[in-house]
């Protein structure tokens, strides 16, 4: 294909862009294998053990990514980098699909926190998109000295966003981390926010204080009108919680908007807050 010669071969992104293809195809067809063992239905109705330990396919994603990151290392032509690219892809797709698990350190797969590893996979998509579509501090050596500024100006700018999104996936936000790869400056806005509770973040407040009976009431909102929507997408893709988790999922829901009715009654209004002696001014 005279596209792909002239925008991928040409431009030396050939093991990028198979780097992403694989990852691509490899969390599908995981997705699709493991759907297929949780219904019971198809080829694959067991999953993969040794001696009675259920081998998870974060496993060989290891070994994947080892040998294709040895491989690019002691490349010096193209057929080899490709080959560690479709590794790398192929690894990283295998090990971010248990994200959840490896984070939680127990089984959350078709759990509601097994959305996590979507969440990761996408983040992890969209960063290789990026780099192929040539996003990348290269050919630094070519500014000049007037160019100086806008080099730190720029190292700042991803500096500080990386530091947000930090912050954001410590509030439990992982959904801003993954839209910041597109737009840096939702990292800003999520890392200013009040904490999803449950969160690193949120704990960090005094127990029963202002703030946590404030980020409760606002994930109950945010769960009312928005949450649902962004999550219908990727259950589709990736398979929805069991129906006990969802159901601890939705009562949870449940909870965070009763918590966001009763923050919203028992706020007092300003003309409480002010006093009558203010009111009468």
């Amino acid at each position: 294909m005279t596209w792909w010669q002239d925008r991928i071969v040409a431009a030396g992104k050939e093991p990028v862009a198979l780097c992403l293809l694989a990852f691509i195809v490899t969390f599908l067809l995981t997705r699709l294998v493991t759907r297929t063992i949780r219904s019971g239905r198809g080829p694959f109705r067991n999953n993969v053990s040794s001696g009675g330990v259920h081998i998870h396919h974060a496993v060989p994603g290891l070994f994947l990514l080892l040998a294709g990151s040895l491989t690019s290392l002691a490349s010096y032509d193209s057929s080899s980098l490709n080959i560690a690219g479709l590794c790398v892809g192929a690894g990283a797709s295998l090990v971010l699909d248990e994200f959840a698990l490896i984070l939680h350190l127990r089984d959350v797969y078709w759990a509601h926190q097994g959305r996590a590893s979507v969440q990761a996979v996408a983040l992890a998509g969209m960063v290789m998109g990026l780099t192929l579509l040539g996003l990348t501090p290269e050919n630094v050596d070519e500014l000049t000295d007037r160019n100086a500024p806008v080099r730190w100006a720029t190292a700042a700018i991803l500096l500080s966003s990386f530091v947000c999104c930090l912050i954001c996936a410590a509030k439990g936000k992982y959904r801003l981390v993954v839209l910041a790869a597109i737009v840096p400056i939702v990292a800003y806005v999520g890392a200013v926010r009040l904490a999803r509770p449950g969160s690193p973040w949120y704990r960090r407040y005094a127990e029963g204080s202002r703030k946590q009976v404030r980020a409760r009431a606002r994930a109950g909102g945010f769960d009312r009108h928005v949450a649902h929507r962004l999550t219908w997408f990727g259950d589709l893709v990736a398979g929805a919680p069991t129906r006990e988790d969802a159901a601890a999922e939705s009562a949870e829901r449940s909870t965070l908007l009763v918590a966001s009715s009763q923050a919203d009654h028992d706020e007092p209004s300003r003309s409480e807050r002010v006093g009558p002696d203010a009111r009468r001014t």
